[in-house]
């Protein structure tokens, strides 16, 4: 039988009972398929029901074959060794006290027939850019981007059936994730893939659109899913043109037969008034008036019922995606002005920048470098959270810096409560009106932070640093697509358009900074040094 999962009229809800799923059903088949919606849509829900890691409140899972989930914040133990993080610790003894000469009967039941499984745990690692780990060394020696490796290379030495991975490329550099793509390029069974990650979304065979608790199926990678998307919203912003208009008509169309019948009715009763035809032909011509009146009436009023049906559908069919909108006059800098000097730096855990850098009016600069290379350590140096071992790192205008914690914010306070925190001096009326081109309008901007989904809290931290006083000159970014989905992907981007200072962003997805304008190329391999694009397009 082939590898299939099957969710039959499946329903899940949130701890305080708001609805996820409701009903819906979806089947998987063989194939890679990327599972994309907004933040909050459910997606990790849905993964996390099909691993049989949550149980549904109503209707059922079905997987055929064994299934394979790499959650999306993975943690090891960091005391397990290599061998026990990737399941094969007690296979591996074995063989060893076999080769050793003990055949006892225990060791040879649990090597089972999977002789070569050292070989193969060898040449997995080798495939995923981690021959360098061996299997004797403990977690705690691999950094966070190896340990996902570690636990995806553990997934495809128990070759399942069904291979579920949500977010899998959050932690990993631009080095780990060349080996991941490939890793999905050639797996032959069935693959669910959540991710913000484009590039690796333009490796799957079909997409399946998860918004508002149904999932809409689109045959191809996601660029041409973002074709088809926009193909259709374009049809539903015209339908809804075309109904907002026919609700215009039928509601003029409505008063004019009210105006109509009313001249009607005061002609009818001056006729009566003065008596001018026989009592009998006016009372006969009175009620076929009334009767007619009444089925005019109803049928404008059916018209318009009609109408109003089109046109809340044109509305639901028309995707709510808003765009952040904001202007930062203040955030200018001229174009010869050094925005930021570093010098003979050295960082705390080793990384260094030699000789001199400076940073000169509006750039746009991209941090890259593996993953423990120092990025982090870098920018929290310069923001002066974290003192150099030697040299001087020096900000010649304010600065900001959103690191991937988002702990910028108080979890306590509301987003704008948050806000004001950044701008002392602005007024409460002022701090709403720019918060809502950030999106949060009205009672959105009285939610407590600790409320936010990851993409709201993502904003409410960007608008609080952007909108802080004095403006930011210099802007900051760690990894700032993490746990962000497409759209506030694109809201992210939209909102750094406006901005009109120097950034800096440290991040390993090359389409976002591509889309950024990005005007200088950094890479942190031990020193500082700068690089083309061409290099980095597609690393070994």
């Amino acid at each position: 039988m082939p590898s299939s999962i099957t969710c039959t009229s499946l329903a899940y809800a949130w701890p305080d009972g708001t609805p996820v799923f409701e009903g819906l059903d979806v089947a998987f088949g063989s194939g890679r398929t990327g599972l994309v919606g907004v933040n909050g849509s459910g997606k990790s829900t849905l993964l996390k029901l099909i691993a049989g890691r949550l149980t549904p409140a109503d209707g059922a899972v079905r997987v055929a074959g064994e299934v394979g989930y790499l959650p999306q914040n993975v943690t090891l133990d960091t005391t397990l060794s290599v061998d026990e993080a990737l399941g094969i610790a007690a296979q591996r003894a074995a063989l060893h006290a076999i080769e050793a000469g003990d055949v006892a009967e225990e060791h040879f039941e649990t090597v089972g027939d999977d002789w070569d499984v050292e070989e193969r745990a060898l040449a997995t690692l080798g495939e995923l850019g981690l021959a360098h780990i061996g299997l004797d060394r403990t977690i705690g020696e691999v950094s966070g981007g190896e340990s996902v490796l570690l636990r995806l290379a553990a997934l495809l030495l128990r070759r399942p059936d069904v291979l579920l991975l949500d977010e899998p490329t959050n932690n990993l550099d631009l080095y780990a994730r060349r080996r991941l793509y490939a890793a999905v390029s050639s797996w032959p069974g069935v693959l669910v893939v959540v991710s913000h990650d484009r590039e690796l979304l333009e490796l799957v065979d079909q997409i399946a659109d998860l918004h508002s608790g149904e999932i809409t199926w689109y045959g191809g990678n996601y660029s041409v899913y973002e074709a088809a998307l926009a193909a259709e919203q374009e049809a539903a912003e015209r339908m809804l043109r075309v109904a907002e208009a026919d609700m215009k008509k039928q509601k003029r169309e409505l008063v004019d037969a009210h105006v109509k019948l009313a001249r009607r009715k005061r002609y009818g009763q001056k006729m009566w008034d003065q008596k001018r035809e026989p009592k009998i032909v006016m009372g006969a011509r009175k009620r076929a008036a009334q009767e007619s009146a009444g089925k005019h009436r109803i049928m404008h009023e059916e018209k318009l019922a009609e109408a109003k049906e089109r046109l809340d559908e044109a509305v639901e069919a028309v995707r709510d995606e808003d765009e952040i909108r904001i202007d930062l006059p203040y955030t200018a800098v001229p174009p010869g002005r050094t925005v930021l000097t570093l010098l003979d730096l050295e960082l705390a855990y080793g990384a260094r920048v030699a000789g001199g850098l400076d940073l000169r009016g509006p750039e746009r600069v991209a941090l890259l470098g593996r993953n423990g290379s120092g990025k982090t350590t870098l920018l929290r140096t310069i923001a002066g959270e974290l003192a150099p071992v030697s040299g001087e790192a020096t900000a010649h205008v304010p600065l900001r810096f959103l690191p991937q914690r988002l702990d910028v914010l108080d979890d306590e306070r509301t987003v704008a409560e948050n806000v004001a925190r950044f701008a002392p001096g602005a007024t409460n009326n002022r701090v709403r009106a720019r918060l809502a081109r950030f999106l949060f309008r009205g009672a959105r901007a009285d939610q407590k932070a600790a409320t936010l989904s990851g993409g709201e809290r993502f904003r409410a931290a960007l608008a609080a640093l952007m909108l802080a006083e004095p403006a930011p000159q210099l802007l900051m970014l760690d990894e700032p697509t993490n746990n962000l989905d497409m759209a506030s992907v694109r809201q992210l981007t939209t909102a750094l358009e406006s901005y009109e200072g120097a950034l800096i962003v440290a991040s390993h997805d090359l389409p976002f900074l591509e889309s950024l304008g990005i005007t200088r190329w950094l890479l942190l391999d031990g020193e500082l040094r700068e690089v083309t694009p061409d290099a980095l397009a597609r690393p070994a």
